[in-house]
């Protein structure tokens, strides 16, 4: 089933501001909230959607993607690319906009429920990467495996810092939340402020006994080879998301995202114009006169293709079909032939010759009569 547009599930328009976004966020994710529809599917995957919409157009970089390649600049990865790829969970949703929820606490005045823990999910950064393409593997799109450099779980703690068979105690300073809560006094009255625990890092735990591996982080440094999906169609600068192929998080939580960034080789024969491809063909003076079949290079190998007798400089053939597959999937482009005649600079005595002889035929007068049937006949004399 296709997506929907970002910008109709959040019911905003395409210049809509950041303010009007969160604030059209906040109202589908009120009205979609699994606490007040338990047991309604329909309203979790519209919950699930919103929050897909929001992660991707409340971002900058992410929502440039999306505004020139639509869907398709969000997805990599076999997993599936960007926020709705299938790598996010409620809980991940909830770790990223609990503070549109109304607080840290994450509900809504009553709702949020288990989901409503303050402690701080810690998020694994991004990383960004470059893929290079050949322009045959732009336009039949293509699977890479590339190795990563990354933090990766903890093998031996599984992540969670702690020495086998550590216990967990609660953090004294914050009692478990993973936030202090500051009274201050100002001109104006006292002020309440929240923020992360400095004690457990906003963990709202401590760990008794620590990891030697990873010494208590959870995290370590490790290569990894990941598998991306890459469609046709896609172009130099163009950049996607594979969800949670990032940098892992400490002591669990969220990871971050791979960014994989596009560069086009260039092709040696070929020159890419959007979707249409350009080849310049420079034919000789006789074959532009008396028309010969050629050989000229595609993405997926040479065909033929016939000059027509007299076929001017300048003139462009259009091969349809022959270009590159447009990323959303609109069709594809030409193939564009740029007729360029050869002009010798050095000709021999006897070249020169046929060449002043050639000068004084009428037939080689600007614009010769198309309905002279023995033109291309005398033509041939001349080459023979």
């Amino acid at each position: 089933m296709a997506k929907r547009d970002y910008y109709e599930v959040l019911g905003v328009s395409k210049d809509a501001g950041k303010d009007e976004i969160k604030k059209a966020y906040r109202k589908m994710a009120i009205k979609y909230h699994p606490d007040k529809n338990p047991g309604d599917h329909t309203a979790e995957e519209k919950f699930k959607e919103a929050a897909e919409a929001y992660e991707v157009i409340s971002d900058d970089n992410k929502r440039a993607r999306y505004d020139q390649f639509g869907h398709a600049g969000m997805n990599g990865g076999s997993g599936g690319g960007g926020f709705g790829g299938g790598g996010m969970t409620m809980d991940d949703i909830f770790s990223q906009f609990g503070d549109i929820f109304g607080g840290h606490f994450g509900g809504f005045g009553g709702f949020g429920g288990s989901r409503g823990s303050s402690r701080r999910v810690n998020k694994g950064s991004d990383l960004r990467v470059k893929v290079k393409l050949t322009l045959q593997e732009i336009a039949n799109g293509v699977e890479k495996k590339i190795k990563v450099n990354k933090y990766v779980n903890c093998k031996v703690c599984s992540g969670t810092g702690a020495a086998n068979g550590s216990a967990y105690s609660t953090c004294s300073t914050c009692r478990g939340s993973g936030y202090v809560t500051r009274v201050t006094n100002t001109l104006l009255g006292q002020m309440q402020t929240t923020a992360s625990c400095p004690t457990c890092n906003g963990d709202g735990k401590m760990i008794t006994d620590k990891c030697t591996s990873c010494s208590g982080e959870g995290v370590v440094r490790d290569a990894e080879v990941i598998t991306i999906k890459i469609p046709a169609g896609v172009a130099e600068g163009m950049q996607m998301s594979v969800s949670g192929k990032g940098n892992a998080a400490r002591r669990g939580g969220v990871n971050g995202d791979l960014l994989v960034l596009i560069e086009e080789e260039k092709h040696p024969e070929l020159i890419r114009d959007g979707n249409d491809l350009i080849y310049n063909l420079y034919i000789s003076f006789p074959e532009a006169t008396i028309g010969a079949p050629v050989e000229i290079p595609t993405v997926d190998g040479k065909v033929k293709i016939k000059i027509e007798p007299g076929t001017q400089p300048g003139k462009v053939l259009r091969l349809r079909g022959k270009g590159l597959p447009d990323v959303n999937g609109y069709g594809k482009g030409d193939l564009l032939v740029s007729i360029n005649v050869w002009v010798p600079k050095n000709l021999t005595k006897e070249e020169r010759v046929i060449i002043e002889k050639l000068g004084k035929s009428d037939s080689f007068t600007p614009a010769p009569d198309s309905n002279d049937k023995n033109f291309f006949e005398r033509m041939r004399g001349f080459f023979d």
